[in-house]
């Protein structure tokens, strides 16, 4: 499996998420906000390039030490350590905070591996998450393309590269993908959620209202959900109804990048529209 969008979430402190669900009004977060010395959060099940403990050992590291884990694959690595100690080094070196060096690694790794196709696609969906944290999405475009290439009906590259294409702006690209995942499985929340703020961004308020409602029907406190519905009630110039979602994805989901978007909508709409 590539990375979970909760890496991309957390470590871009709100970007995808704001691309997929922020008012128009409501500036983007910048790229890379969050490597001021964190560690940047990694997901629990990684495609396995080999079967060792001391890539398992190497692995668990650097979601707990990521400078330890650098430096381990690194001698692992100088040692003989192949593709698992390269793989492992690159995901040290994003948790680091390094995502352009980390990017170059684990897609030169999918490129020239000998691995397994699905292992291979993982890892360039990884690569393309990192380009995202590094700021560049037209190398995530890339690398997740050439994920898709393998393994054309993987739910999570497609859904990676909607994200993708939302970030650089081609709605109706990511509405595609999004439409795939949608057939692959009909009961994807997170995809009606994304595909409804590409609608929107699009001026296909209906239809965005449609994918909000099949999401809240899957699951009535999604807080992304919500915070999407409140921006198409905004829009609607329902404004009581807006905060009131807002205000319930942030009780929802305290201390995350979709609270942080739920109180700029706030505040944007205490605010008036002579302040937007």
């Amino acid at each position: 499996m590539p990375l979970s969008r909760s890496v991309l979430l957390g470590a871009l402190a709100g970007l995808l998420l704001a691309v997929a669900a922020a008012l128009a009004w409501v500036m983007l977060l910048a790229p890379g906000a969050d490597a001021a010395g964190e560690t940047l959060p990694l997901p629990p099940a990684l495609p396995r390039l080999a079967a060792s403990p001391e890539y398992e050992a190497c692995l668990d590291l650097t979601g707990q030490d990521p400078d330890a884990a650098r430096i381990q694959a690194e001698r692992w690595e100088a040692a003989g350590g192949g593709e698992a100690a390269r793989h492992c080094l690159g995901l040290a070196m994003l948790a680091q905070g390094d995502a352009a060096r980390a990017a170059e690694r684990l897609e030169s790794l999918a490129a020239r591996s000998a691995a397994a196709v699905a292992v291979r696609a993982a890892i360039f969906g990884q690569a393309g998450q990192a380009w995202m944290i590094a700021g560049q999405p037209g190398r995530a475009f890339a690398a997740t393309t050439m994920g898709l290439v393998l393994l054309p009906d993987d739910i999570e590259l497609l859904t990676d590269r909607a994200l993708v294409q939302a970030a650089l702006g081609r709605n109706a690209d990511a509405v595609a993908d999004l439409d795939r995942v949608l057939t692959l499985d009909p009961r994807r929340a997170e995809a009606l959620v994304l595909r409804a703020a590409a609608k929107r961004r699009m001026d296909r308020i209906a239809e965005a209202e449609a994918d909000i409602a099949r999401a809240l029907t899957l699951g009535a406190d999604n807080a992304e959900a919500l915070l999407e519905r409140g921006i198409i009630r905004q829009l609607r110039g329902d404004t009581a109804g807006a905060r009131a979602d807002w205000e319930r994805a942030l009780a929802l989901a305290p201390d995350t990048a979709t609270a942080d978007l739920a109180l700029q909508n706030l505040a944007l709409s205490e605010a008036g529209p002579q302040r937007r």
